[in-house]
This record gives structure tokens, sequence and C-alpha cells, in this order.
């Protein structure tokens, strides 16, 4: 039991390393604004593009940013929820994602 706990626990350390390497992006406003998300849920990039910095549409501008991010982010956080099931097989242990 503790060799298989062991391993486990090896696992899912390579694990995290390589989900903190693998990326998610989401778009808003028709591709004005794009985020990227690591697995480690950290913003890594984000592009807005020169069309859509209008000083009287800044509110707009602003609410495109959030749904990008908050988008790429929920899409990073089911990445690294599906790989952690893949490796403890479903066993939900508590404080892994």
């Amino acid at each position: 039991m503790m060799r298989q706990m062991q391993k486990l626990q090896a696992d899912l350390a390579k694990l995290q390393e390589e989900l903190g390497n693998r990326t998610t992006e989401a778009t808003a406003g028709g591709g004005m604004v794009r985020a990227v998300v690591n697995g480690k849920q950290e913003l890594v990039a984000l592009e807005i593009k020169p069309e859509a910095l209008d000083p009287e549409e800044a509110e707009l501008l602003q609410d495109m940013v959030l749904a990008a991010v908050n988008e790429a982010l929920r899409q990073a956080r089911e990445m690294v929820a599906q790989e952690m099931g893949r490796l403890t097989g479903g066993l939900g242990i508590p404080g892994l994602v």
C-alpha cells in the first residue's frame, strides 16, 4: 500500500509539472481579446487587437478581457481535473485539484 501511495505521489508531481507546461486559450469579442492560461491557473498571455482599443468602448474591452480570462481559467481547471481523474482513477482525493 505504501509503495502504491509513493508511486501515486511521484506520478502526481510529474503530472503537475506537465500541466504547468500545457495551456488553454479562450477568446472574446469575436477574437478581439485572447487569453492563454496554463495548468497552474496562471495567465501567461493576453492579446488585445488594436482595433479593440477605442477609448469610448473601454467598458466593453474590460468585459471582453474578463470573459476571455475567465473562460481560459475554466478550461484550465477542467483540463487539470480530467488529468487528475485519469491518474487517480476517480478516487476524488481531497486537495489534489
